[in-house]
């Protein structure tokens, strides 16, 4: 039996998504075809809803680096980068995680039918 984390689950959609990002022309062609006919089924629900996103900083580390030259001596705060959290209020279409994979599935059913792989490749 089978037992598929959500976790994994969800590296499975991305995957997918980042696959039908590229691809063929044909690939293309029907997976917007079945993006119509799921807009259609299960049309979005959009929502506003409070994410955590990230950007990055440089901030000091409290450490300098010197350097002499004759008499001369310059100092630099040596920086390192860092991830900041922050919260953001977005508009996200709450059905797009259950549509995605209907029309992953519906693109690679197609491919096969027409083209005989998933990948619509000729």
């Amino acid at each position: 039996m089978l037992n598929f984390s959500r976790h994994s689950v969800i590296l499975g959609v991305v995957g997918l998504v980042l696959l039908s990002s590229c691809g063929t022309p044909e690939y293309r062609t029907e997976k917007s075809h079945c993006e119509a006919e799921w807009m259609l089924k299960m049309p979005p629900v959009y929502r506003q809803e409070i994410v955590t996103k990230y950007r990055t900083e440089e901030r000091p580390t409290g450490e300098m680096i010197c350097e002499t030259t004759g008499a001369t001596t310059n100092c630099k705060p040596v920086k390192e980068t860092v991830s900041v959290p922050y919260t953001a209020l977005e508009t996200v279409d709450i059905k797009k995680a259950q549509r995605d994979p209907q029309i992953a599935s519906c693109t690679a059913r197609a491919c096969v039918a027409r083209y005989g792989n998933s990948a619509c490749e000729t």
